[in-house]
C-alpha cells in the first residue's frame, strides 16, 4: 500500500511543477482509471512466483502506473479548475455579483477581506426579486474579495465596509481581475496560494446590498459560529495583547495575531503551535474519548452491548471532528482527523493496522480530496513531522521512555524538517527544542483547554487564565528570541541538493548500525556551509523585483551587495520591503546590504525601506534630493542618508558605479525629476542604467551633458513607462538591448503606455515588463548580458491563468 500511494503522490507532485498541463488534461480521469487498473494487474501478477528479474520489471510497472494514475488524476482536477476562471474582458470593469460570504471576514487593516461564492441568483430572491439572472456570466464560483474603508481619494470604494456575517447573501458592483501575484525566486507564490484554496479572481467591491442573512449551507453555518466565537473572545478581552492567539486556538483565525508576534513565534520556531494541527485534534480526540470511555466503563448494560474502547475510540472521532470544522479543516487537520478515523474503523471492523498504513491512507485521502495540498507548507511540516515521529519510535529493539523519549523526539524532528524549512522559509529555529519543551505541554495542557472550554461555555475567567499563561509563555520565547543564534536563516538551495540533504536527515534519525549514518551527517555538515555562486571579479548580477507598481533592484558583484529602491506601500500594515524584497534577499543568503540607493521619497520608490533596514543590516543610504539640499528623508520621514549627487562614484570587485543626476538636472524642481540616477557598468562594458522617474526634462539634461556616454546595454526605463518619460532623445541616446518595465498589474495609471513600448522597441531593446515576467534577472558575464524572466525560469501552468 505504501508503494502504491507514494507513487500516485509522486505523480500529484510532478504535475504541481509543471509548466503547462497536459493537452490530454480534459480526459485525465480516463487515463487515471486505466493506470489504477494496470496497478490492480500488477499486483495480482506480483502475487506469484517469479524470477528476481520478473519481479522487479513487475514493481517497477506498478510504481510507473502509481505514479502514472496520480499525474493524470491530478490533471484532471487541475483542467476543471483552470476552467473556472474570469473572463479576460471583465477584467477591471464593474462586475454585478450575486453570492453569498463563505468564509469568516478578516480585517486587511485597511478594509474587510473574505471569500465570495457566486450562486444563482434564484438562491437570493426570497430577499430581493431583483437579483440579476447573469450575475456568474464569465465569473468563477469563488473569489476573493477585499472591501475597503472609505480612505482611498477616488471612487474605488464607494461606502465604508459594513459588518460582514458569514452566510450571508450579497448583490455587489465589484471590480475583479485574474490572480496575479509577485513573481520572485524565493518569494511567496500568491497565484499557488490561490489556486490551493480554489481562489480564482480577486477584487475589490465598490458597493453592494445585503440580499438575505440566513445561514445558507452546513460551512456557511460553521463559518457563523466561529464568528460568533471570535465576537465572544473579543468582548471578554477587548485590549488584551495576545488575544489574537487564543482566537488561533478556538477557531484557527490567525488574522488577528500582529506581526510582531509572529516574528517572535517564527524565531522560536513554535508557530505551529497557534496553527491548529495534529496535536490539538488528537489531544481534544483523547480527552473526550478518555472521559467517555471512563464513564462507558461505569454502565455495564452499555459496555454489554458496545466495548468501551470503541464508544471512546468513536466519541473522540467526534469531538476532533468538530474541533476540525471550528479549526477550518486546514491540511494538518485533515490529516490528523483522516488518521485518528482510520484507526477507529480499524478498531471497530476488529482489524489490526499498522501505524505506517494509517499515514498512507492520511495522504491518500488529503491528496484525493484536495491536489493542490503539496503546495502548501503545512502539508510538508505535518506529514513531515509524523513520519519522523514514526521512524524515530520504531524499529527499536529496546525502546527510549520518559523524558529522554520526549527530548529524542524532539530533536529528531526538528532535524528531520531542517530541509522542509529551509526550502519553506529559507531559515530554521536553533531555539526550537529549548522552546517547544516548555510551549508545546503549557499550549496542549492548559492554554487550549481553557479556551476551548470557554468556546463552549463563555466564561470571562477561563479567557483572562488562558491569557495570563499566553502572556507568560510569551514573555519567555520573547527572550529566547532576543539570542541573535536564536533563528538561522540560511539561502535556497537548488532541488537536487534539498533531495539530498532530506535523504541524509533520514538517514540520521534511523536506529543505530543503519549504515551510512556518519556520511549523512557530514552531507549535512556540508548543506549547513553551502553558499550560491556569486558574479567573478568585474561582473556583476541584477535582479529587478516584481513588488508591483514600483521599483526595487538588487545589484550583485563578487563581494558586495547594492540595493536600488525599496518597493512600494501596499496598505497600512505591509509593503514590498516585508513581502518580496527581504525574502528574495534571504533565499539568495545576503544578510548585509553595502549600500541602499533611494531615487527618491515617492511611497512607490522608498515605501518599502523601514521593513528592509529593519531585518536586513545596512550600509549607507543614498538618497536622492535636489543638488542644493540635504538627502531627503524616506516616506516614513525617518531616515536621512548621503546626498545623491553626480560627482559619487565607487568601484567594488572590478564594476564601477556613478552617479549622473540630480547634478545634471539643477533646472528642474519637480519630485520625478529629482531621482537619483545611477549606473553600474562591468568590466567587460556591459552596463545597466537605473532611471528613477526621471520625467522627460530631466531625460534631456541627462542628453546634453552625457550624449553618447549614455548607451547601456540595459535599462530600468523611467517612471514604470509612462508617457511623461522615455523621451526620443533619450531612448535614441541609451539605444539598450534590453528595456525593463517595472509596473503593477492592469495598473489604474495604463504603464508602460503602449507608445513607450513601441519606442524602446523600435530603437532595438528588448521590452521586458515585471507584470509579464516577473523579476527580471540580469547576468553581466564575460561582456556579455543575459536576460531572463522568472515566469520564464521556473513556469507553472497556472501562471497568467
Amino acid at each position: 500500500m505504501c508503494k502504491n500511494v507514494f507513487g500516485i503522490f509522486s505523480g500529484i507532485c510532478l504535475l504541481q511543477v509543471s509548466a503547462v498541463l497536459p493537452f490530454w488534461a480534459g480526459h485525465g480521469w480516463i487515463v487515471a482509471a486505466m493506470a489504477l487498473v494496470a496497478l490492480v494487474f500488477c499486483g495480482r501478477m506480483r502475487g506469484r512466483k517469479r524470477t528476481a528479474y520478473v519481479a522487479c520489471a513487475i514493481w517497477a510497472s506498478g510504481l510507473a502506473a502509481a505514479i502514472l494514475a496520480g499525474y493524470a488524476y491530478a490533471a484532471w482536477r487541475a483542467d476543471i479548475r483552470m476552467a473556472d476562471a474570469l473572463d479576460e474582458i471583465l477584467e477591471g470593469r464593474d462586475v454585478q455579483l450575486v453570492g453569498r460570504i463563505a468564509s469568516l471576514p478578516g480585517d486587511s487593516g485597511d478594509g474587510v477581506r473574505f471569500v465570495f461564492e457566486s450562486e444563482p441568483a434564484s438562491d437570493c430572491r426570497g430577499a430581493n426579486g431583483d437579483a440579476q439572472d447573469d450575475s456568474r456570466a464569465g465569473t468563477p464560483g469563488r473569489m476573493l474579495l477585499s472591501w475597503y474603508r472609505n480612505h482611498w481619494g477616488d471612487s474605488r470604494a464607494a461606502h465604508t465596509a459594513p459588518a460582514l456575517q458569514p452566510g450571508e447573501c450579497w448583490q455587489l458592483t465589484a471590480r475583479l481581475k485574474r490572480p496575479h501575484g509577485s513573481a520572485v525566486p524565493g518569494g511567496f507564490d500568491y497565484e499557488a496560494w490561490l489556486l490551493e484554496r480554489g481562489l480564482r479572481a480577486t477584487g475589490y467591491v465598490r458597493r453592494g446590498e445585503r440580499l438575505a442573512t440566513d445561514g445558507g449551507g452546513f460551512m456557511n453555518r460553521v463559518h457563523r459560529l466561529r464568528a460568533h466565537i471570535r465576537r465572544q473572545f473579543e468582548t471578554a478581552l477587548p485590549d488584551a495583547p495576545y488575544r489574537g492567539i487564543l482566537a488561533a486556538l478556538a477557531v484557527g483565525d490567525q488574522g488577528a495575531i500582529p506581526p510582531d508576534q509572529w516574528d517572535i513565534l517564527r524565531r522560536t520556531g513554535v508557530q505551529h503551535l497557534v496553527a491548529i494541527s495534529g496535536l490539538h485534534i488528537s489531544l481534544v480526540a483523547l480527552a473526550v474519548g478518555g472521559l467517555c470511555m471512563a464513564l462507558w466503563r461505569r454502565a455495564p448494560w452499555l459496555a454489554a452491548r458496545c466495548p468501551a474502547r470503541l464508544a471512546g475510540a468513536l466519541a473522540g472521532l467526534a469531538a476532533a471532528g468538530v474541533y476540525a470544522l471550528l479549526a477550518g479543516l486546514g491540511i494538518p487537520v485533515q490529516r490528523a482527523f483522516v488518521m485518528l478515523a482510520a484507526a477507529a474503523l480499524a478498531m471497530a471492523a476488529r482489524r489490526e493496522m499498522s501505524a505506517r498504513n494509517v499515514l498512507a491512507l492520511a495522504l491518500l485521502a488529503v491528496l484525493t480530496v484536495d491536489p493542490w495540498a503539496t503546495l502548501a507548507a503545512g502539508f510538508w511540516l505535518s506529514f513531515g513531522a509524523v513520519a519522523t515521529i514514526l521512524l524515530t519510535v520504531g524499529g527499536r529493539t529496546a525502546p527510549v521512555r520518559g523524558w529522554r523519549a520526549a527530548v529524542r523526539l524532539q530533536l529528531a524532528i526538528t532535524l528531520a524538517t531542517i530541509p522542509a524549512l529551509v526550502a519553506l522559509f529559507q531559515g530554521f529555529s536553533l531555539a526550537s527544542p529549548f522552546a517547544n519543551a516548555f510551549a508545546i505541554p503549557l499550549v496542549s495542557f492548559a492554554i487550549t483547554p481553557c479556551v476551548l472550554v470557554a468556546a463552549i461555555y463563555p466564561a470571562g475567567w477561563l479567557l483572562e487564565l488562558a491569557h495570563t499563561l499566553t502572556a507568560w509563555m510569551m514573555d519567555a520565547l520573547q527572550y529566547l528570541s532576543s539570542f541573535s543564534f536564536a533563528l538561522h536563516e540560511h539561502p535556497l538551495p537548488p532541488p537536487w541538493l534539498l533531495a539530498v540533504t532530506a535523504a541524509a536527515a533520514v538517514v540520521t534519525i534511523l536506529p543505530r548500525g543503519t549504515p551510512g549514518r556518519l556520511a549523512a551527517l557530514a552531507v549535512l555538515g556540508g548543506f549547513f556551509f553551502w553558499r550560491p555562486e556569486r558574479p567573478q571579479q568585474g561582473d556583476f548580477r541584477a535582479a529587478v523585483l516584481d513588488v508591483g507598481q514600483g521599483l526595487a533592484v538588487h545589484v550583485q558583484t563578487a563581494r558586495r551587495d547594492l540595493l536600488y529602491d525599496a518597493g512600494p506601500l501596499y496598505g497600512r500594515e505591509s509593503d514590498a520591503g516585508e513581502r518580496v524584497v527581504v525574502p528574495y534577499l534571504r533565499a539568495r543568503g545576503i544578510r548585509r546590504l553595502d549600500a541602499i540607493v533611494i531615487s527618491h521619497d515617492d511611497a512607490d520608490h522608498a515605501g518599502g525601506l523601514e521593513s528592509v533596514r529593519a531585518r536586513v543590516e545596512a550600509g549607507e543610504i543614498i538618497a536622492g534630493n535636489g543638488a542644493d539640499g540635504p538627502a531627503r528623508e524616506d516616506a516614513s520621514g525617518a531616515v536621512r542618508g548621503i546626498p545623491c549627487i553626480s560627482s559619487l562614484q565607487w568601484r567594488w570587485d572590478g564594476v564601477d558605479f556613478a552617479v549622473l543626476a540630480p547634478d545634471a538636472l539643477s533646472g528642474e524642481r519637480r519630485g520625478n525629476s529629482l531621482s537619483c540616477v545611477l549606473r553600474v557598468r562591468g568590466a567587460g562594458g556591459v552596463s545597466l542604467l537605473l532611471t528613477g522617474d526621471i520625467e522627460n526634462g530631466g531625460e534631456n539634461g541627462l542628453v546634453s551633458r552625457y550624449g553618447d556616454d549614455l548607451a547601456s546595454t540595459a535599462v530600468a526605463a523611467a517612471h514604470h513607462g509612462s508617457r511623461s518619460s522615455s523621451s526620443t532623445a533619450f531612448v535614441a541616446a541609451v539605444r539598450p538591448e534590453v528595456a525593463i518595465f517595472s509596473a503593477g498589474y492592469r495598473n489604474r495609471y495604463g504603464h508602460p503606455h503602449p507608445r513607450i513600448l513601441a519606442r524602446w522597441e523600435g530603437a532595438g531593446a528588448r521590452n521586458m515588463r515585471t507584470d509579464n515576467a516577473g523579476t527580471v534577472l540580469l547576468d553581466a558575464k564575460g561582456g556579455k548580458l543575459a536576460a531572463s524572466g522568472w515566469r520564464e525560469t521556473a513556469p507553472r501552468y497556472w501562471h497568467g491563468r
